[in-house]
């Protein structure tokens, strides 16, 4: 095995890798939620991701590479009701869509693709075990938050001071009466009426976002593991609260090194689906060639920000040719 550095974003500073195991490296990186088609931020995640594993393959270590689907959700449920379809329909047919575009665009499929609904069990038994140590508490309409006062370092990972955050979050405290501190977070959501549930000791429910990674990650890769990855955006709070309720519930540190892929932009503006800049990777396939939007997304430094148009696709295009 070849040695090397790496950017690690809890640190803010690149250092030596040093593996868990000899010659081995667990990797996690947060994959998918499946409600529509994958969008061209997202082809910037599977192939800065499927860059980095081929290379350190290619310098000898055996990696293990994990990423998640996530299959329950509130836009999965909200676009399920709206097409008048079930759930397991609609995630089904964009899993299918992910993959095939994942592999159009030459990505090496994940070692494991655990899906959320399947680790419904784990991911109460996590909750129950931050419940009975005190970090989680359930509220009195059924949802079960994490106390996030409870966990000294929240804040580690994004460099953000719960007591500033605090101070611009007062009115938040009377909209959200049934937290005890405004960046608690849900775990476990009560039952509503047309929603998918599952039975659990706090009441029929479903599962909040952010424990369903930390189910999935620790569920196949341990409770310690290497390298978790995923997009800046995800930074804070999702991988914040990861850590927090993943060492509350194992007494164990998470992960040792933390990569965010930076963001795409859309013609300079930051690409949002709610702005509607956003641009699905199939559609852009009908214009360019899968290999020269994998040449385009790798033509940037994986943390850098990248500036997505036709006229940088077609610069990739004419460099690539």
């Amino acid at each position: 095995m070849q040695p090397f550095v790496l950017y690690n974003s809890e640190q803010r500073k690149k250092v030596e890798f040093v593996p868990r195991v000899d010659g081995h490296i667990d990797m996690y990186v947060c994959g998918m939620t499946v409600y529509d088609y994958c969008h061209i931020g997202h082809a910037r995640v599977m192939v800065a991701f499927d860059y980095i594993i081929r290379f350190l393959r290619s310098q000898g270590w055996n990696v293990k590479y994990v990423r998640n689907i996530t299959d329950i959700d509130d836009k999965i449920i909200a676009r399920a009701n709206e097409n008048g379809e079930s759930i397991t329909a609609l995630t089904d047919r964009f899993i299918k869509a992910m993959n095939e575009d994942a592999e159009n665009l030459g990505c090496l499929h994940p070692d494991e693709a655990p899906r959320a609904t399947d680790y419904i069990d784990q991911m109460q038994s996590m909750i129950g075990n931050l419940v009975n140590k005190g970090t989680a508490y359930p509220s009195a309409n059924g949802d079960v938050y994490f106390q996030v006062e409870k966990f000294a370092k929240y804040g580690r990972l994004s460099g953000r001071k719960l007591e500033d955050m605090q101070a611009g979050a007062s009115e938040r405290v009377d909209v959200e009466v049934e937290k005890k501190h405004p960046f608690d977070f849900v775990l476990w959501k009560h039952a509503k009426e047309n929603e998918p549930s599952w039975a659990s000791p706090w009441g029929n429910g479903r599962p909040g976002w952010h424990i369903e990674c930390s189910a999935m990650s620790t569920c196949c890769l341990g409770n310690h593991f290497d390298i978790h990855g995923g997009g800046s955006d995800l930074m804070f709070p999702h991988h914040e609260n990861e850590i927090a309720q993943s060492e509350a519930s194992t007494d164990e540190q998470y992960v040792n090194y933390w990569m965010h892929v930076g963001f795409i932009n859309v013609d300079g503006e930051k690409m949002s689906k709610s702005t509607g800049n956003f641009f699905f990777i199939r559609d852009v396939m009908e214009k360019f060639h899968p290999e020269v939007i994998r040449y385009f997304v790798m033509s940037s430094h994986y943390r850098s920000p990248v500036n997505f148009s036709d006229a940088a696709l077609k610069e990739a295009k004419n460099t690539l040719s």
